[in-house]
Order: structure tokens, then sequence, then C-alpha cells
């Protein structure tokens, strides 16, 4: 069964907890993400944004600044009903325009599908180029140690 309407992207609200929760639970019971505990969804809404879509969320992303330099594109997720429709493109543009109001100098990925973000110029590069903190959340991932996420980043100038 197809999904109907328009969709509008968005800054989280807490409202908005609930379902990118099962959104992302969802992705990361398949282990094709990191998952998150509602406790962290709550602490970091400010760092999502969402899509909507016939009244609910079918995607989210967040911005995540980790220092005055980097910051991390996670979480990205598009409920399997509404994929196709640039939803992904969308959520990640809304992120890199974070970037440019912050002024962060690079953002990074680590992913499964590097094509998607090679479209946003993001270039792959050797895990010993990001710094140790940037792993502390691999510990919780199911596929610890051995996941083969690429990490990707794209210089800011690059946007």
């Amino acid at each position: 069964m197809a999904a109907g309407g328009a969709s509008v992207i968005r800054k989280a609200k807490i409202s908005d907890v609930a379902g990118m929760y099962g959104l992302i639970s969802f992705y990361a019971d398949r282990e094709e993400m990191l998952p998150r505990s509602l406790m962290e969804l709550y602490a970091g809404v400010r760092d999502f944004f969402v899509a909507e879509a016939d009244g609910k969320v079918v995607g989210c992303a967040a911005l995540h600044i980790m220092w005055d330099d980097l910051a991390e594109i996670k979480s990205l997720a598009v409920a399997e009903s509404y994929r196709g429709r640039g939803l992904g493109r969308q959520l990640t543009e809304a992120c890199l325009a974070d970037v440019l109001e912050y002024k962060v100098k690079k953002v990074f990925v680590l992913t499964d599908i590097p094509a998607f973000f090679e479209k946003f110029r993001f270039k792959k590069i050797s895990r010993s180029h990001l710094p140790r903190m940037v792993w502390a959340d691999c510990i919780k991932c199911p596929r610890f140690p051995d996941c083969g996420e690429i990490p990707m980043v794209l210089e800011a100038n690059h946007v």
C-alpha cells in the first residue's frame, strides 16, 4: 500500500520523539543503523529534523555538533513506504544548511550507503582521520567491532 500526502521537512519537536524512536528502532532492529534510546532522542531533539506526512513522522536526521570544527549527520531514516520521494535528500540538505549556519568547518557521516552521500560531495576517508570521540557511540552498536560502516567527510566550503 502506497503512502499518501505531501511531506514537509521541519525541526523536530518533543511530540515527534516517539515517531522518531519508532522509525530509528525499525532500522536498528534490522542492524541497518545505530539504535537510539528515548532518552538520547529527547536530549538531542534540537539536533533533529523530521519529515512529516499524513500527520506522522516519516523521516528524520540529526546534525550533531561535536566540536568547534566538526559535526556529524546521524540517524538518517525514512519510512519504507516513503522511500524514493527525495525525503532522505531533503533531510540531508536541512542538516547541511545548519552546517553553514553554525559555520562548522566539516561534517562527517558513518554510512553503509556511501553512494547516497557522494551525491552531496562527501568523500570516503580512513577511520584514523576522525577523532576518537567519534567512535564513542560504536560500543552500543550490535555490529561492534566489525561494523563496516564507511566514514565520509565534507568540508563546509563544499556544501
